[in-house]
């Protein structure tokens, strides 16, 4: 395998905390320049992006000229698309028309959707920034409106609902992968799928485990 049979970008679908930050690691060991839920300054020259929400950058070019891909031809990877922010709330994993738009002008994408075990991925939105305590029940979210998230039941729901749309939505295409993090088998199943060497793979950003005495 090898980093220059498949040029496509890449492009994770996982929501918030089902292991974007290890997609993330173990694309840029494997020398792919890769874009995480916002664009650092080192990352770019282009000084528009300079901290920039990737899934903003989409939506413009989306509703520019089309193409959720624009301004961001320099990176070859995406792994964390979504973005919750006072009243930013974008969800371009969830959004139909823009997954279409970005099959219609770059046939070679590929698209990974990242998981983990509903329970525990809804554990790790309660516990990290008071991103289930506050900012989702506080957002209007596609399949989670205001007022809802902070229930962990809400967010099983919406995660697993989430998921089960991916799969009806890419049924039967072959430039879509859906994988479980923490499965032993993950690293083998992306690198088969990306035709693409993994160097390393692991736990990035996790949360520390809080204990009650």
């Amino acid at each position: 395998m090898s980093t220059t049979t498949h040029t496509g970008m890449i492009i994770n679908l996982g929501l918030p905390k089902s292991g974007t930050t290890t997609l993330a690691r173990a694309l840029r060991r494997a020398g792919l320049h890769t874009a995480d839920h916002r664009i650092k300054p080192a990352q770019s020259q282009n000084t528009a992006l300079h901290g920039a929400f990737v899934g903003d950058v989409m939506y413009r070019g989306f509703f520019r000229h089309g193409d959720p891909l624009e301004g961001l031809e320099e990176f070859r990877a995406l792994t964390e698309i979504s973005a919750l922010k006072g009243e930013k709330s974008l969800w371009p994993q969830t959004d139909w028309a823009l997954l279409d738009a970005i099959q219609a002008k770059h046939p070679d994408a590929r698209f990974v959707a990242s998981r983990r075990d509903a329970v525990l991925m809804s554990d790790s939105m309660q516990r990290w920034s008071n991103l289930g305590r506050e900012r989702l029940p506080g957002a209007t979210v596609p399949g989670l409106p205001f007022g809802y998230g902070a229930r962990s039941s809400e967010r099983v729901r919406w995660i697993n609902g989430h998921y089960a749309a991916l799969e009806r939505y890419f049924a039967g295409a072959t430039h879509f992968l859906s994988y479980d993090t923490a499965a032993l088998d993950a690293p083998d199943l992306l690198s088969r799928f990306l035709d693409l060497d993994l160097p390393w793979w692991g736990r990035a950003n996790s949360n520390p485990v809080r204990r009650v005495a």
